[in-house]
């Protein structure tokens, strides 16, 4: 079952990257009828719900773009930062709607800050502790257990996960729409990308779910 399960995930997300790949780079050849930057969508979108501590900063690499509630920052690459098109305006939006999240007490957002540091600490501690709990099976077998459940912390934060980046997307689409800073024409490449990366964050999930039923099988067989 474990491994019809990692296929499954497997293919899953070579075609999630495919999709996603396929339609940031459709939405990058759009340019934005205004001529705003990322920056300056992240900036509009920010003052537009009223968030005034935030800063707008440019960060290296590629689709590293990300919100930053602890030093309150939107950090957008390189190519977001500056570029003028549907796809550097979508992220741009996204990375923004989970500033709004956390500025509106989004609950989903409220519980995964929770889990960060308790997943943070058991995520570095989980390979040895399974793997302290395999060779001791069968004289500690309490340990195997500790290790399921530690890891059973990082499977939920991954479905925690879900709901925040689907709803920032949402906010990121419905706001881009009510702003005017893509039209009609523009909407579908937008919605294109923000659902493609989401569906990134799906397939994660997914297979967090499926190493955590292998751990369990590994247990069950070893027991029996």
């Amino acid at each position: 079952m474990y491994w019809i399960l990692f296929i499954g995930v497997t293919v899953l997300s070579y075609i999630v990257q495919y999709s996603f790949q396929k339609n940031f780079a459709k939405a990058s050849q759009i340019p934005l009828l205004n001529g705003m930057a990322g920056r300056e969508v992240a900036v509009r979108m920010l003052s537009d719900h009223g968030i005034r501590d935030v800063k707008v900063t440019s960060t290296p690499g590629q689709l590293t773009d990300n919100f930053n509630p602890t030093n309150k920052t939107v950090n957008l690459s390189q190519a977001v930062y500056a570029q003028t098109n549907v796809a550097a305006a979508a992220v741009a939006a996204h990375e923004c709607g989970h500033a709004v999240q956390h500025a509106t007490g989004y609950f989903p957002v409220k519980l995964r800050s929770a889990l960060v540091p308790v997943v943070s600490i058991t995520s570095k501690i989980v390979p040895f502790v399974l793997l302290g709990g395999m060779l001791l099976v069968n004289i500690l077998p309490q340990l195997i257990w500790v290790g399921i459940a530690l890891f059973a912390l990082s499977t939920l934060f991954s479905f925690v996960t879900l709901p925040v980046e689907i709803d920032a997307s949402r906010r990121a689409l419905a706001w881009l729409n009510q702003s005017d800073i893509i039209d009609p024409s523009t909407e579908d490449e937008a919605r294109g990308a923000l659902r493609a990366a989401a569906y990134t964050y799906v397939v994660a999930a997914l297979s967090a779910l499926a190493t955590l039923i292998y751990y369990l099988s590994i247990f069950s067989g070893r027991r029996s």
